[in-house]
């Protein structure tokens, strides 16, 4: 296929420059009728295809014409047999992925470090997890994957499950081997779910980890806003057909029940923009950010009390690949938290951070980076390690988290069942109907349907009394927790 043409961004020019007179929504036709501040700033070319599904434009839902022919570039592009724009971001389509492949009481294996759209889909499915636990970094205070062994026992254990959820690569940028766990899942009839929300580059240079669909993947969530271009929300959904398990027909009608029929054309032509400048030049642009993420990493690693790993970390099942472009700056020999490192480089230096947590702060590096953007990150790092370094007490890395707790109901039964709030700390041996995340690591460590154990409970108070984030719960001070009302005994 041709990848320089763009069939749905050059549809929505030409139907703009013939300055149809509309009447139909957006009612600020055409920018008329919008704030005229707003319009100044965003400009009137691109309210001018801020549109809807008529007919020159094609249907997300049902599409005949120039989304599908904008799809059918992308598949080519990301290698799958189809692929789907979603303009309600990866969470949408990781929705989509469970939904298709999962109904009432089917089990579906999933790492604990799950994304929250994964219990969101686990909950309106009724489908049952099993999770598996990943591998904790005891040198970083991160997770990484899940292994092909411990799948292997999860699999051997649950050989009817109905899929196999994993994260590829992670947040952080640390892959397992993907390509064994595809065959190992398909070898029991399986699909293979892949959140590869942070992956998008990936499909485009060979020094990158291997992307779902290389390693034979059934499906793949994938973030194209996130690091390859597209405007913030817009995502697409990858399929693979070749195995079978999936039907791209059911795909097709759940991405459709739960996406918007108010669908963003812009959102629309940002993905088919960005497909080509992928296509065109997606090796090149991979290129150029490897070669300026490894050289902010080895400045990095040249600053006093800094570390961000690289390919040493290698080795390991659940290290079997890394993509350079995620840039993880660990602060604890600095004497400070990764919160600190987070609010002090926005307070003195105007620079935004992934995300923070307890022992690290995260920065993406993407093609939209110059040499400029990268060195002004490091001048302020070492600006922060002359304050900090060897002035004061090093924090104790710990990172350990419970077991996993037993699941007493599915998530959608203790989802929707009725409640009742007590005393957090006089609620062991309840059923928990909410969801409890501890930062670090982000594992949620207690999901509903849960029973609540004592250590559970020490552990999250811990954290909480230490001015850690704890997240989840809608009584945001941990006091009071919402669980399952039990039933009075029939006598």
């Amino acid at each position: 296929m041709d990848q320089h043409v763009t069939p749905l961004f050059t549809a929505l020019k030409k139907h703009a420059a013939g300055n149809p007179v509309q009447f139909h929504i957006p009612g600020h036709k055409k920018g008329l009728g919008t704030d005229a501040e707003f319009r100044e700033f965003i400009g009137d070319n691109a309210l001018s295809i801020d549109l809807i599904n008529i007919a020159p434009l094609d249907d997300l839902h049902q599409p005949t014409g120039v989304i599908l022919e904008a799809q059918k570039l992308a598949a080519e592009a990301f290698g799958a047999d189809y692929t789907y724009f979603s303009v309600q971001g990866t969470s949408n389509a990781i929705m989509t992925m469970i939904l298709s492949v999962c109904s009432e009481g089917d089990k579906i294996i999933v790492p604990r470090n799950i994304h929250k759209s994964v219990m969101s889909a686990i909950i309106f499915s009724g489908a049952k997890p099993v999770f598996v636990s990943p591998v904790q970094d005891e040198n970083l205070g991160i997770d990484h994957g899940i292994t092909t062994s411990a799948l292997e026992k999860a699999l051997r254990r649950h050989p009817d499950a109905k899929g196999v959820l994993v994260i590829n690569p992670t947040y952080f940028g640390v892959c397992a081997d993907l390509r064994s766990i595809v065959d190992l899942a398909h070898s029991y009839g399986v699909p293979v779910l892949v959140d590869e929300a942070h992956g998008v580059l990936i499909h485009f240079h060979e020094d990158l980890p291997v992307s779902a669909m290389q390693a034979g993947a059934d499906l793949a969530a994938t973030s194209v806003h996130k690091l390859g271009g597209s405007m913030t929300q817009s995502s697409v959904l990858n399929l693979n057909a070749k195995t079978g398990l999936v039907n791209p027909q059911r795909v097709q009608t759940i991405l459709s029940m739960l996406t918007t029929t108010s669908t963003s054309y812009i959102l629309l032509a940002s993905l088919d923009t960005s497909r080509r400048n992928l296509a065109l030049n997606g090796h090149e642009m991979a290129a150029r950010t490897i070669a300026l993420s490894n050289y902010a990493r080895d400045a990095i690693n040249n600053i006093d009390g800094l570390y961000s790993f690289g390919k040493e970390i290698l080795g390991t099942e659940a290290t079997f690949n890394i993509d350079p472009t995620k840039l993880n700056i660990h602060v604890r020999h600095l004497g400070i938290t990764g919160y600190e490192t987070e609010n002090w480089l926005r307070e003195k230096y105007k620079i935004e951070v992934e995300l923070s947590d307890m022992y690290n702060i995260l920065c993406l590096i993407t093609p939209g980076d110059t040499q400029e953007s990268v060195d002004k990150l490091l001048s302020a790092l070492r600006v922060l390690s002359a304050i900090h370094y060897s002035k004061g007490e090093i924090y104790e890395l710990k990172v350990q988290v419970p077991e996993i707790p037993q699941l007493a109901l599915i998530p959608r039964d203790a989802f929707y069942a009725d409640t009742q709030v007590v005393p957090f700390r006089e609620s062991a041996g309840y059923i928990i109907a909410e969801f409890i995340y501890v930062y670090p690591p982000g594992i949620p460590i207690l999901l509903p349907g849960e029973v609540i154990t004592q250590d559970n409970i020490d552990y999250i108070i811990d954290h909480v009394e230490i001015g850690l984030p704890v997240k989840g719960p809608e009584d945001r001070s941990i006091n009071y927790v919402k669980v399952i009302v039990e039933a009075e005994p029939i006598s």
